[in-house]
């Protein structure tokens, strides 16, 4: 349950920010549309009052699984280690389809659009501990594909 949570600081800023927003403005807002369709009467056939408590409840997980994540939080630190892929490393690889640029985070930071990928996936996993020229086979849904590790940021 409450097993560290690794995050950039960017990431926890952003999380932190997230749970502020959901705390204070998103709670006060569910709050009111409760409020509001308790005024059209009975709430046992009221959908805008059972909409407005699935939402109310959703939120509160949202904010307990936030908190959770804040207060077990653990910084990564970009620490440079002799050119070796970390956690927290930027690392541009080169395969059959050309170059990407992935930086690898904790699995509460992965946002793939914008090339952050998890260090628990097949990838991240493949890529930790590697080096600049290192070759690495990596299995994906359209078979094994082969990485090789072209710079390190």
């Amino acid at each position: 349950m409450d097993k560290p949570v690794l995050l950039t600081k960017e990431g926890l800023d952003k999380l932190a920010t997230e749970l502020e927003e959901l705390r204070t403005v998103r709670r006060a807002e569910v709050a009111e549309r409760i409020k509001y369709a308790k005024d059209f009467g009975d709430i046992s056939e009221n959908a805008e009052y059972e909409a407005a408590k699935n939402e109310q409840g959703m939120l509160e997980g949202r904010i307990l699984t936030l908190e959770m994540m804040v207060r077990n939080a653990v910084i990564i630190e970009q620490v440079e280690v002799g050119g070796v892929v970390q956690v927290g490393s930027t690392v541009e690889v080169k395969d059959e389809f050309g170059t990407q640029a992935f930086t690898i985070v904790g699995p509460a930071e992965v946002d793939v659009t914008s090339g952050r990928i998890s260090m628990e996936s097949p990838v991240g996993k493949a890529l930790l501990g590697r080096r600049i020229g290192d070759k690495v086979e990596v299995q994906s849904p359209g078979g094994v594909r082969e990485l090789k590790v072209t710079a390190l940021r």
